[in-house]
């Protein structure tokens, strides 16, 4: 590179010709975040509109408490991937509306809290009995503490996409779809989960019903995201035939469009119909599908860029 291009253009290795900031931690941070998020939309929805006798245990207590846990091994990715780390308290000495990262500090910082209450109360109430840490009886506000933590699973898996899109450097990014997009993959990777660790027969089927539908509606938001980018200009559809041609088009369609969304809901399906017996392949494609779905998308919008307008 020409010194010229860094010192008029600010160009430099890594952001020329393409952007080499984000590697494995940022997509593993963007799934187990939309993961977490799935967790306690669903666990928390189950507890408002479920009696309580009848939860399953991994909806009443185990989901609660895994969302946190799962949401600290993602934390720790980014963690890894922050280039001065001892500066991440930072965060919390202002609040600037335009910047998704400062929003993004500020949701974690109460959706912490939140879910470790919800986890605290769900272990309290349901829990297997004699390690129960307080009484067995019922949780004060849990309820409350359930719709609490669906609030703040929302702006968690909406956040997760719109850190992405408000990057408009990148104009595989620069779409409002991928919030709407990353929180429906979290809701169906959440709700794979507790398909492969539930134990009830019928509340197992109830899973899978809804992460059909959550792959249903993440797969029309996926071709509205498309189309956007093909009808968009000059720079948005050059970053669609990344996926339509280009170096990602076969481990997207491959390892997104089949094995993460086509396959499971095709398995899921005789499953339901009782044409195959169950097994944790379905649940195991979703979550990969969706681990997937993060990996290309940060490593193809990095690809992506402006310079064919100049």
């Amino acid at each position: 590179m020409m010194p010229i291009d860094v010192d008029i253009a600010g160009r430099n290795a890594e952001t020329f010709p393409v952007l080499h900031v984000w590697g494995w931690e940022i997509a593993l941070y963007l799934f187990l975040g939309g993961l977490a998020a799935g967790l306690l939309i669903l666990s928390g929805w189950m507890h408002r509109r479920t009696a309580a006798e009848r939860l399953s245990p991994a909806v009443a207590w185990v989901a609660p408490l895994l969302a946190p846990v799962v949401l600290s091994i993602g934390m720790f990715a980014l963690f890894l991937d922050l280039e001065n780390k001892w500066n991440v308290w930072r965060f919390y000495t202002a609040f600037r509306w335009s910047a998704p990262m400062s929003w993004g500090a500020w949701i974690l910082a109460l959706v912490y809290p939140a879910s470790l209450l919800f986890g605290w109360a769900a272990w309290s109430e349901f829990g297997p009995a004699g390690k129960r840490w307080v009484t067995g009886a019922p949780f004060p506000l849990r309820r409350e503490i359930a719709g609490l933590n669906i609030a703040a699973g929302v702006a968690l898996g909406i956040y997760t996409g719109i850190l992405l899109s408000a990057l408009g450097a990148r104009p595989l990014w620069n779409s409002p779809l991928l919030g709407p997009l990353f929180l429906l993959s979290g809701l169906s990777a959440g709700a794979a989960l507790l398909v492969l660790i539930e134990k009830d027969h019928e509340w197992r089927r109830t899973l899978a019903r809804l992460d059909v539908r959550f792959i249903a509606a993440e797969a029309v938001v996926l071709t509205l995201f498309f189309l956007a980018l093909l009808t968009g200009g000059q720079a948005q559809r050059a970053s669609a035939e990344l996926f339509f041609g280009g170096p990602y088009t076969a481990i997207f369609w491959v390892a997104v469009g089949f094995l993460g969304m086509a396959l499971p809901v095709w398995l899921e399906r005789l499953e339901e119909r009782g044409k195959v017996a169950h097994s944790a392949v379905a649940p195991v494609l979703v979550l990969f599908g969706g681990l997937a779905l993060r990996a290309v998308l940060v490593l193809a919008g990095q690809a992506s860029h402006w310079e064919v307008l100049l």
